[in-house]
C-alpha cells in the first residue's frame, strides 16, 4: 500500500450508510463507498443498537481499504445488555435498570483490552462506576455497595472463572 490515510467514524452498529459522515469524508478518496459501508456493517452487525468506533484505513492510490472495529463504550454495552431506551437523567433518584453481576463481568471482559485497568477486577469496578452515573443498579444494589463486595472478595470466584480463556 502506498500513502495510507486513516479515517475514524462513530457508526450505528450494522446500520452505517453512504451518507454523512462516511460518504462525504471518503468520497474524495475515490474509494467504493458502498463496499466500505458494507464491510463496516458486516463487521459491526453484532453491535446493533450501539454506537461503535470504526477506523477505515485506505490507500487512495490503489483504492484498497481495511476496516477496524473498536469496542463500544461501557455505557453502550450496559444499555444494550439491559435493552434500555435511555439512561437516567437523574441517576441519584431514578434507576433505569438492574445489571446482574455476571453481565457486569461480561461487559468488563469486553472492555478490558481497551481499559487502563490492570486486572479484570479493576475493569469491573470501572463498569460499576458507569452504572452509578447512568442510574443502573447491580445485582439489585447500589453499584457502590457491589464495589465494596468486590473489594471484600465476594465475587472472586466468578471473576476468576471469567478470566480463564
Amino acid at each position: 500500500m502506498g500513502t495510507r490515510k486513516t479515517f475514524n467514524f462513530m457508526v450505528d452498529g450494522g446500520k452505517a450508510t453512504g451518507g454523512p459522515p462516511i460518504g462525504p469524508t471518503l468520497g474524495p478518496t475515490g474509494l467504493n463507498i458502498l463496499m466500505v459501508v458494507n464491510s463496516i456493517n458486516d463487521k459491526t452487525k453484532d453491535f446493533e443498537g450501539m454506537k461503535v468506533p470504526v477506523k477505515v484505513i485506505a490507500d487512495p492510490d490503489t483504492k484498497e481499504f481495511e476496516v477496524e472495529v473498536g469496542v463500544p463504550t461501557t455505557t453502550a454495552l450496559i444499555v444494550k445488555e439491559l435493552h434500555l431506551e435511555k439512561c437516567s437523567a437523574n441517576a441519584k433518584a431514578e434507576k433505569v435498570g438492574d445489571l446482574s453481576i455476571e453481565a457486569a463481568i461480561k461487559i468488563a471482559k469486553t472492555r478490558y483490552p481497551l481499559s487502563v485497568a490492570r486486572s479484570l477486577k479493576s475493569c469491573l469496578k470501572e463498569v460499576l462506576g458507569t452504572c452509578v452515573s447512568i442510574g443502573v443498579t447491580v445485582a439489585g444494589k447500589d453499584p457502590r455497595e457491589v464495589h465494596k463486595e468486590i473489594d471484600a472478595g465476594t465475587y472472586d470466584e466468578l471473576i476468576q472463572k471469567a478470566e480463564v480463556p
